[in-house]
């Protein structure tokens, strides 16, 4: 479970994936996220990645029923009730505090996934050139995908 969607989760399955148990390297998970992002689907779908390198179909199966069965039942009993009671002041206040959490929680997981472009400038460049693009402009973000795909092409980054 987590709040800010599953990609929230990309610092926890880190430490537990990558430094607890070893079953991925830094460049493999790193490069699971990166080919689910860049995949048409749901964000989640780094998750099926995570399982297939840890235990194959079975592990992609396990992992994608682990992550969507709970958080889905809880998803559809929450906005249920807060339909109902989308007017009170406490219902509204937590979802105005629940903005800089989310916030925060996209933070730490491009926190963690920085460590493998170390010594690498470019590619640290490039990363804090798309991050204020995105911040502001309303650039759309295919087109910032494009431009990474092109500068990996041509082995600027």
């Amino acid at each position: 479970m987590s709040i800010g969607g599953a990609i929230t989760l990309v610092p926890d399955m880190h430490r537990r994936l990558v430094q607890d148990s070893a079953l991925l390297s830094d460049a493999d998970f790193t490069g699971a996220i990166a080919l689910a992002q860049a995949a048409p689907g749901p964000n989640v779908l780094f998750v099926a990645l995570m399982g297939w390198y840890a235990g194959g179909l079975g592990g992609a199966t396990v992992s994608m029923v682990g992550i969507m069965l709970p958080s889905t039942t809880l998803a559809l009993a929450v906005s249920r009730w807060v339909s109902v009671r989308r007017h009170w002041l406490g219902v509204r206040a937590f979802q105005a505090g629940m903005t800089p959490v989310t916030v925060g929680l996209l933070l730490a997981t491009g926190w963690h996934l920085m460590p493998p472009l170390d010594g690498q400038p470019r590619a640290w460049a490039l990363a804090v050139a798309v991050a204020l693009l995105v911040w502001r402009t309303r650039i759309r973000l295919i087109w910032l995908v494009l431009a990474g795909a092109v500068l990996g092409a041509l082995g600027v980054v």
